[in-house]
């Protein structure tokens, strides 16, 4: 008798631990960093010559995810990201949100950060490059759904004066902020203040997209040491070279050498908030997702080897990005998942991670919950997903500008098997076709288009709109 209730209780033991690993009894905190431009070889654990020890330890800590898909330039990406939704159905796709566009993320759309206002969390954060509209207060982060912001309207500020356009973009929710340092220490600063101000049993909800390594390339000269800069070597601009907003400040002598400071520094902050995590008590349970908004832009010295492409391309290098996420708690750790996903799947599946309902409202999502993958509890849908620029993606298939891919086995993109599959060929077009009829009638104008004669507004500070409430 003694012995059968041993058995059973061990049972009962073995079961509660194995209902914990699948949802903890509190809501996890979720923290969401995202890199600028980071190309698939710009990351230690892809064989980089980038040290970047902070992302590796998430990588070896957390769920590698190998297939992981975005938009080919930033705010697209951005755009999908905070929506579950394709972002050409609200006008982007093809360019960013300039200075000098009067144009913002779609003001129906149902962010994520309104979601999980929903699901009870008080406290969420915008830290970092925003890029999703700025011409008036009602495409502000705040009017979005976050309770705080502070960082860049823009992309493409400079890092140490924070110049666009001839004005300081840097912010403290509405307000400029006359805070003086590298824009990506000043993020990991704020990133950090942000955790340790939780209260505590309070799950938030921390949002940090960097504007590293974009360019301007600037590099801080500590880090610019550790990849061999010498002084007497001058830097990668050529003298006599055509003026531009972000004179010679913090050049190395040459570009992969100054990216490679860029990227580093930026995973210093990395690892300054995943060292918070850890001596606040909330790593356990904390959900961590990391990825690249796009891939590498080779000008200025990012690497998407051995993928083919570039940033402004839906080739692999220019949409299939390293990404990680890790939930100590939640997800089994150091593996590596290979299922199709992509930005517009973070709202639907943290939301499914998080034990978060659908909410009642809102547009439907073109993203799935991808939590139960993740989680080793369910196999991956079959699914076609949208790339843009004539291209769709399936975990065996790529279709792109008329060539079919077996990229599962062909990452490379090296043979076009179109003449001997003709059924899927047909079947992929005819998806792309369904996929562009999506799109609304509102587009984004050319990125120049408006340029002319353009004066930014004094400290960039957005006029109260419409959208003021």
């Amino acid at each position: 008798m003694i012995r059968t209730l041993q058995l059973i209780l061990l049972a009962v033991l073995l079961a509660s631990g194995a209902e914990l690993l699948a949802a903890p009894a509190k809501r996890p905190n979720l923290v969401i960093l995202v890199a600028d431009d980071l190309g698939w070889n710009d990351v230690g654990y892809h064989g980089s010559d980038i040290r970047t020890p902070s992302i590796d330890r998430l990588a070896k800590s957390g769920v590698q995810l190998d297939r992981f898909y975005v938009c080919p330039i930033c705010s697209p990406t951005r755009a999908g990201l905070l929506t579950g939704r394709y972002p050409h159905r609200f006008g982007l796709r093809d360019t960013v949100i300039p200075p000098w566009r009067k144009f913002g993320l779609d003001l129906s759309e149902q962010t994520l950060p309104e979601v999980f206002a929903k699901a009870g969390y008080k406290r969420r954060a915008c830290i970092g490059k925003w890029h999703l509209g700025h011409y008036k207060r009602a495409y502000h982060p705040i009017e979005r759904g976050f309770t705080h912001f502070y960082g860049h309207y823009n992309g493409a500020i400079d890092y140490f004066t924070h110049l666009r356009e001839g004005e300081r973009d840097w912010h403290r929710n509405f307000e400029p902020s006359a805070d003086a340092g590298y824009s990506t220490e000043l993020l990991g600063d704020e990133a950090v203040r942000f955790i340790k101000g939780s209260p505590e049993g309070e799950p938030f909800l921390l949002y940090l997209p960097f504007n590293a390594p974009h360019g301007p390339l600037q590099a801080q000269r500590k880090y610019l040491d550790e990849y061999g800069y010498d002084e007497k070597a001058g830097t990668f601009k050529k003298k006599g070279a055509a003026k531009d907003d972000y004179g010679a400040q913090g050049q190395g002598n040459r570009k992969r050498q100054t990216f490679a400071a860029m990227v580093t520094a930026m995973d210093t902050q990395i690892g300054r908030i995943l060292d918070t995590l850890d001596s606040e008590g909330l790593a356990e349970n904390s959900i961590v997702l990391f990825f690249s908004d796009n891939g590498a832009t080779l000008k200025i010295g990012g690497s998407n080897k051995p993928l083919p492409g570039t940033k402004h391309t839906v080739r692999e290098g220019g949409v299939r990005v390293p990404a990680v996420i890790r939930w100590p708690v939640g997800l089994e750790s150091s593996r590596k998942l290979d299922t199709l996903m992509g930005y517009i799947d973070v709202l639907p599946t943290l939301r499914g991670l998080a034990g978060g309902e659908k909410p009642g409202s809102g547009k439907p999502l073109d993203g799935i919950d991808l939590s139960g993958v993740l989680r080793g509890k369910t196999k991956a849908p079959e699914r076609t997903f949208y790339l843009g620029q004539k291209a769709v993606i399936s975990q065996q298939w790529k279709l792109i500008d008329g060539r079919l891919y077996r990229i599962d086995t062909d990452p490379t993109e090296q043979k076009d098997v179109s003449a001997a599959n003709p059924a899927v060929l047909r079947r992929l077009s005819d998806q792309l076709k369904a996929f562009e009829k999506l799109a609304g009638k509102i587009k984004v104008a050319p990125y120049g288009s408006g340029r002319e004669d353009f004066k930014a507004p004094a400290l960039w500070r957005i006029g109260a709109g419409p959208g003021k409430k």
